[in-house]
C-alpha cells in the first residue's frame, strides 16, 4: 500500500498555531494568510482521516488526534530543519531567530519587534515560541539566536538571568470551592511550572488530579474560565478575569519562585546581537512594570 505523506508546510502551521496559542498569530510569523492556514490545517485533516482540533470560544484547540499529531509533527519538524542545517540550506543567513514561552508573546515580543525592525527594516525575524529546555537546545545548537526562557532559581548552565519571579496559584475570578483531590490545569510534560507544582503539592501532602492538560497558554486560560481547576504560573500577564488566590487561605503549598533568563547563540551576528540587547532591556522593563502592579494590587 502507498503510504501518503504528510504535507510539511501544513504540520509547520499546525504547530505554530498550537505554541503561539492562536492560529491568526501563526499566520502573522509564517508570513501566511489566515485562509492559508485554515486550508492547511483542512489538508491535515483530509491526510489523516481524523478531526485534529475543535472549536473553544474564538479559537480552536487540538483533539485527542491532534495532540498526537502534534507530538509526530514537532519530531518531524525538527528532523527536517537539522537536515537542512546540516547541508547548509536552512533560511538565508539574513534571517534572525528568537524563541520566547507564550507568556511573553502579548508584551516583550511586540515591544522587541518594533524596536528591531526600526533599526533593521529590511532583516526577516523568525519567532518560535518554545519551553525552557527546547530553547536552551535550540540555541545550543545554533537553530535559535536568541531566546528567554524560564528555570529553576539558582539552577547553573544557562543564559544571563533576567529577572527572579514568585509562583502562584491562580484561580477563576469568581469564588469557587476548591474541589478535593485539587483539579489541576497545566502545560502537558515537559513543563517548569506543572512539575514545580506537582512536587510541591506532593511535598505537602496535598492529593490532586489532572483535569486538563494543554500546550497552549490561551486555551489553559480559557479551560480556568470554564471552571476546570487551578494552574501555577508568573503573576505576568494574569488575564483580568482570573485571579491569584492566596495559598494559605486554601491549603496551597508555597511555590518556589523561577528565573528568566536571556540565552544567546556564541558569535553572533551584529544584528543578532543587537536584537539579543532589546530582547533584554525590553523584558526587563515588561517584567518591572508587571512587578510594580502586581505589588500595588497586592496591598
Amino acid at each position: 500500500m502507498i503510504r501518503a505523506n504528510l504535507d510539511m508546510d501544513a504540520l509547520r502551521s499546525m504547530v505554530a498555531g498550537i505554541e503561539l496559542g492562536s492560529f491568526a498569530r501563526a499566520a502573522s510569523v509564517l508570513g501566511r494568510s489566515q485562509s492559508a492556514i485554515s486550508m492547511h490545517l483542512k489538508k491535515l485533516e483530509q491526510q489523516t482521516g481524523q478531526v485534529l482540533f475543535r472549536r473553544s470560544g474564538r479559537g480552536l484547540l487540538p483533539t485527542e488526534a491532534g495532540e498526537t499529531l502534534l507530538a509526530h509533527a514537532r519530531r518531524i519538524l525538527a528532523l527536517n530543519d537539522a537536515a537542512l542545517d546540516r547541508l547548509g540550506a536552512a533560511a538565508a543567513p539574513a534571517a534572525i531567530r528568537l524563541g520566547l514561552p507564550q507568556d511573553f508573546f502579548e508584551d516583550v515580543m511586540p515591544d522587541t519587534l518594533q524596536a528591531f525592525a526600526a533599526r533593521h527594516p529590511g532583516t526577516h525575524v523568525e519567532v518560535r515560541a518554545g519551553r525552557n529546555h527546547t530553547l536552551a537546545q535550540e540555541v545550543r545548537a545554533g537553530r535559535l539566536d536568541a531566546a528567554l526562557a524560564f528555570f529553576p532559581q539558582g539552577s547553573e548552565g544557562h543564559g544571563e538571568k533576567i529577572a527572579t519571579l514568585p509562583l502562584v496559584w491562580i484561580g477563576p475570578g469568581e469564588h469557587q470551592e476548591i474541589a478535593a483531590p485539587l483539579p489541576l490545569v497545566l502545560f502537558d510534560h515537559p513543563c517548569l511550572f506543572r512539575q514545580t507544582a506537582l512536587r510541591s503539592l506532593d511535598q505537602a501532602g496535598r492529593p490532586w488530579r489532572l483535569a486538563l492538560t494543554t500546550p497552549s497558554l490561551p486555551g489553559l486560560w480559557a479551560a480556568m474560565r470554564t471552571g476546570h481547576g487551578l494552574t501555577a504560573r508568573t503573576r505576568h500577564r494574569i488575564p483580568a478575569d482570573l485571579r491569584e488566590l492566596d495559598s494559605h487561605e486554601h491549603g496551597l503549598p508555597d511555590l518556589p519562585p523561577i528565573e528568566v533568563r536571556l540565552l544567546s547563540a556564541d558569535d553572533p551576528a551584529p544584528a543578532a546581537a543587537e536584537l539579543c540587547a532589546l530582547l533584554r532591556e525590553t523584558a526587563e522593563r515588561h517584567i518591572a512594570e508587571r512587578g510594580s502592579r502586581g505589588r500595588a494590587a497586592g496591598r
